[in-house]
């Protein structure tokens, strides 16, 4: 622990607000949650922005996604900006911007602009999150450090697995653009306590920026993911598809030769030589892959197959939320007790056998064979986060605490954009190879389905293609056949993130067991 955090504990009872560690992580919690809320809320608000905007399902991938790859690239960046220039400082500028941003989505009525401001929030989300976890670690002391960062996974959790509910709220009784509006008063709110509480910290070793890693890490993750993306129109095996994939892994690989050979490296590599810190960044990643791909195709699901409104539909995710802020701070008490290993393979576990279970769905499965998913997916979410979390900050230097920050949430980030993209497009393949079959079983004539194979996205997205003027018995059909072949796809990736949450269960049984080395 540095002597200036030994400092401010010791003052923290005779200074009020300012300094104190609660008040701090009290307006941390906040811009944490501001930017929680907006990776989830957008997935109630997808089906009301593909219609008002004339979106397609790649468009709202991307409207997901900008958001997240911005994020992604750039909190490690993030982090780097506050250890050199102040992390109260970076953290207020985040917390600004992103406001800003959220209410020029709002505003600005086209599927391109709202694409395009998204990935100004990710970009000032970058700024905020990773000084988040930094203030915290430099704020606490060691035997506090886990009850801390288990209230901000529970912030973090909560915010993320709320997003769904308070979607439907504003989308049903609003409208979608004041998913993005409720930014504004968070931002004030996260202003104000840390104006008063937070103390401004900076590493005291040198900082270089590392332009041309953040280049080659930015570049490489945007074309893996826009090749991702892609896959689903041009072919997961066609020349485009593969060429853009394998040009971005290229970058990636030329970022970590960078980042060897630099002085000031935007990542140190020495962080990867501590294990748990190693699997803790992966575990993340397979955590959130898992929770943000499955939010985004069963909101799909309980809106367009269901026909929920987005207060049901949200109403129906509680479960998830529930067990979710119950089992973060929980996780965080039984790391200090156990360490991060059982925790993380416990909640693994579960993820995956909460996915199994959705895979049992049917277009017309009742709430009963929902909610004990949901449920099971929280808890095994939440226990993941708190622990993960530990595992990366509390093997970190306090003076790599802003960077481990921004590679924990980089890690978060990079979960959701892979969750989104690769299940996301696995579902819409799923759905373009058996659309022909099922519509035909459904009883669909052959003319008819020749054209309705074109409308495959439509029908990825859970929605019926129209067929003016057609009789009651061909409409029936092709609803039968059109739910049956988005049921397929849906099958299909909750199954490949369960393998992969089964994956990370088995990676987590090498993560140091007790405490983790400080």
């Amino acid at each position: 622990m540095s002597v200036e955090t030994l400092n401010l504990d010791r003052g923290h009872t005779n200074r009020g607000i300012r300094g104190n560690p609660w008040w701090t992580l009290a307006a941390v919690s906040i811009g944490v949650i501001m930017v929680g809320l907006d990776a989830s809320v957008v997935a109630i608000a997808n089906p009301h922005i593909a219609v008002d905007l004339h979106a397609s399902l790649a468009d709202l991938q991307w409207i997901t996604d900008s958001y997240m790859l911005a994020l992604a690239a750039l909190l490690i960046f993030g982090g780097k900006l506050g250890d050199r220039f102040g992390r109260r400082n970076v953290f207020f500028i985040g917390v600004i911007g992103f406001a800003v941003a959220s209410i020029g989505i709002g505003l600005v009525g086209s599927v391109a602009g709202v694409i395009a401001l998204r990935a100004v929030q990710g970009v000032f989300g970058a700024l905020l999150m990773p000084s988040t976890l930094a203030i915290i670690r430099n704020t606490f002391p060691a035997e506090k450090l886990n009850t801390a960062v288990g209230i901000w996974g529970a912030a973090t959790g909560a915010s993320i697995a709320a997003g769904p509910i308070v979607g439907g709220l504003l989308v049903e009784h609003v409208n979608w653009e004041s998913v993005f509006y409720i930014n504004a008063p968070i931002g004030v709110a996260a202003l104000v306590i840390g104006a008063l509480a937070i103390v401004e910290s900076r590493s005291h070793q040198g900082h270089g920026l590392d332009v041309p890693g953040i280049a080659a890490l930015s570049g490489g993750l945007f074309l893996v993911v826009f090749g991702l993306i892609k896959a689903q129109n041009w072919g997961w095996l066609a020349a485009s598809t593969l060429g853009i994939i394998l040009a971005g892994l290229v970058l990636l690989a030329v970022f970590v030769l960078i980042e060897l050979r630099t002085a000031s490296p935007v990542l140190p590599m020495h962080l990867f030589a501590n294990r748990s810190l190693s699997i803790g960044t992966a575990v993340v990643v397979i955590n959130f892959f898992a929770l943000f791909g499955t939010l985004f195709f069963m909101t799909l699901f309980l809106q367009n197959i269901q026909g929920m409104s987005p207060v049901e539909a949200g109403v129906r995710t509680l479960p998830l939320s529930a067990a979710l802020m119950v089992m973060a701070p929980l996780s965080g008490v039984l790391t200090q007790k156990f360490g991060p290993r059982p925790a993380m393979v416990g909640g693994l576990a579960a993820v995956a056998v909460a996915l199994v279970l959705l895979s049992n769905l049917t277009a017309a499965s009742g709430y009963n064979a929902l909610w004990p998913a949901f449920m099971l997916l929280g808890a095994g979410i939440g226990l993941v986060l708190t622990a993960s979390s530990d595992a990366i900050i509390g093997n970190a230097s306090v003076d790599d605490a802003g960077v481990a920050g921004g590679l924990q949430s980089t890690a978060v980030q990079l979960g959701g954009v892979l969750g989104t993209t690769i299940l996301g497009s696995v579902l819409s393949s799923r759905v373009g190879s058996v659309l022909t079959g099922e519509l035909t079983t459904a009883g669909v004539p052959t003319p008819v389905v020749s054209q309705l194979t074109a409308a495959k996205e439509l029908v990825a997205q859970g929605a019926t293609p129209p067929v003016p003027g057609a009789p009651a018995a061909l409409t029936h059909a092709i609803v039968t056949g059109s739910q049956n072949a988005f049921m397929a796809g849906l099958h299909t990736s909750v199954i490949v993130a369960a393998a992969a949450a089964g994956v990370g269960a088995v990676l987590a049984l090498f993560v140091k067991g007790g405490q983790t080395e400080s």
